[in-house]
């Protein structure tokens, strides 16, 4: 059935379209990082769940900058360690080759850090351990595309220090399952002073989330995927 729409009714109906979008715009980053979880969740489980899981070509990845990971952003090491995450692992074992208790000792070596909270703010990025913090700028250092042991890959995004404190590590290095601008739910960053060495490092990976995240929801989200 075709509905007309009088002349007067589509002129409001256009001007309310043309607030929402000036207002989504407006927000910016903001409002793009309150849909994070909503648009992940599409990505690990649509079309592109093959990328998510570490089968891509090389012409499909495409350099980033610290936007898709800025934001306020908290450890899950420690939900591993109170026992938040046991349903996690629980569920792992369900699904996996180890048990509950091997998959826990394989995250704890895994999301094991110091470094409680980091803020990323445009070329700024601060790290928190407990009171203390270590704030420099970073810019970007291209990417690397490692292959693992199972024939999966994954891309480990380089940002170098530009300026900044002492304490800053020289190197971040973001994987967070994208190979091309997407704005990150989670990540894994690896950090220190030697570029090709943290390449190969796979055992330690800290693990972040949004800081404004309950434990119970963190756990949703690795459900999730």
């Amino acid at each position: 059935m075709l509905t007309i729409i009088s002349r007067p009714a589509r002129a409001i109906a256009l001007a309310c379209t043309a607030l929402l979008a000036g207002s989504l715009v407006a927000a910016g980053p903001a409002w793009a990082r309150s849909t994070r979880h909503d648009h992940a969740h599409g990505h690990a489980h649509g079309a592109n769940s093959e990328i998510y899981n570490g089968y891509f070509k090389d012409d499909q990845v495409k350099p980033r900058t610290l936007e898709d990971w800025e934001g306020e952003w908290q450890s899950v090491y420690p939900y591993l360690l109170d026992g938040t995450l046991d349903s996690v692992m629980a569920d792992k074992a369900k699904h996996g080759g180890k048990s509950a208790s091997e998959y826990r000792a394989y995250y704890e070596a895994g999301y094991k850090t110091d470094v409680d909270k980091i803020v990323i703010a445009g070329s700024s990025v601060t790290f928190f351990r407990g009171k203390q913090s270590a704030k420099a700028s970073y810019v970007t250092d291209g990417y690397e595309v490692l292959t693992y042991p199972k024939g999966n890959r994954g891309v480990r995004f380089v940002f170098r220090k530009a300026d900044g404190d002492e304490a800053a590590p020289q190197f971040i290095q973001f994987s967070d399952h994208n190979i091309a601008p997407e704005i990150a739910d989670h990540y894994h960053l690896y950090w220190g002073n030697d570029r090709a060495a943290l390449l190969k490092e796979l055992t330690n990976w800290p693990t972040y989330y949004p800081a404004d995240l309950t434990g119970k929801q963190i756990v949703k989200e690795m459900l999730a995927h």
